[in-house]
């Protein structure tokens, strides 16, 4: 299970998406950091299906987790070679120009 929340900054739709049970972690590895906010992340409980339309509609998202960032490199959003991985998660950030 996902989650998913869109916010609004500007023109940009922007979409955070995250595995579920890694809401509330602190994610470190030598100088890399990654909170996953609940604040900034948690939003409605999402599928693959919902994960997909969100993607679909959005201008920048920014990924946390192994199921989240893998439907997107499935769905060609995100380039597998294009991964930062923080303590064996893996984080994508997408921007649409």
């Amino acid at each position: 299970m996902f989650t998913v929340k869109m916010h609004r900054s500007g023109g940009d739709l922007i979409l955070a998406a995250a595995d579920k049970e890694l809401l509330g972690r602190k994610l470190r590895e030598g100088p890399l950091r990654l909170e996953v906010l609940p604040s900034f992340y948690q939003g409605e409980d999402a599928d693959e299906e919902i994960l997909l339309n969100r993607l679909s509609m959005c201008t920048i998202a920014n990924l946390v987790g192994e199921k989240v960032v893998n439907v997107a490199i499935r769905a060609g959003y995100i380039d597998d070679g294009c991964l930062l991985t923080i303590e064996g998660v893996p984080h994508a950030q997408m921007a649409k120009m």
